[in-house]
């Protein structure tokens, strides 16, 4: 597969937008974790290229709408995942998490149709190549507790709190 790599500065450090040739977003990850968003890469699509480049404008625009408070913008970013089956149907289920809430890993395994499988969703949740726009940051512990977020927990608790969720820290 070959995919086109751009940058964008966000106010939580610089993201990287891999897209493809259609302008599909197949990954938002962050610089610091370059490595992460490789590995989820190949773990989802095996052997691709990526080809330095721009990020592309109307991607900028919408998280430029997002960071400054039109959280709905995102909406509008087209999305191309890799993955399970299952994994994709957890992805969608996260695009369903309204801005300013959060759901559980047991709610959001419900609303899948797997209400016995809240570690499966963990792991489908850790698996998202696509973070913010596919918002696995909306996803926190049954008591409400912030816990694991492939950006790190700082991000996690700022892009919550931007959306005006209360988080326990």
């Amino acid at each position: 597969m070959h995919f086109k790599l751009g940058a964008y500065q966000s106010p939580v450090g610089e993201i990287l937008l891999v897209t493809d040739d259609d302008g599909a977003l197949r990954a938002l990850d962050f610089a610091d974790y370059e490595s992460r968003m490789h590995q989820l890469l190949g773990n989802h699509y095996g052997k691709y290229e990526l080809q330095q480049g721009s990020a592309l404008p109307d991607i900028v625009m919408s998280l430029d709408a997002y960071f400054a408070g039109d959280f709905q913008a995102l909406n509008s970013i087209r999305v191309v995942t890799g993955g399970t089956p299952f994994q994709r149907a957890v992805w969608e289920a996260l695009r369903m998490i309204a801005p300013g809430t959060t759901k559980s890993y047991g709610q959001l395994a419900a609303e899948v149709g797997r209400p016995q499988a809240s570690r499966a969703v963990g792991a489908a949740n850790g698996a998202n190549p696509i973070g913010i726009v596919v918002p696995c940051h909306r996803v926190i512990g049954a008591g409400g507790a912030l816990t694991g977020y492939g950006g790190g927990l700082a991000r996690k608790q700022w892009l919550l709190e931007h959306e005006g969720c209360a988080v326990l820290v």
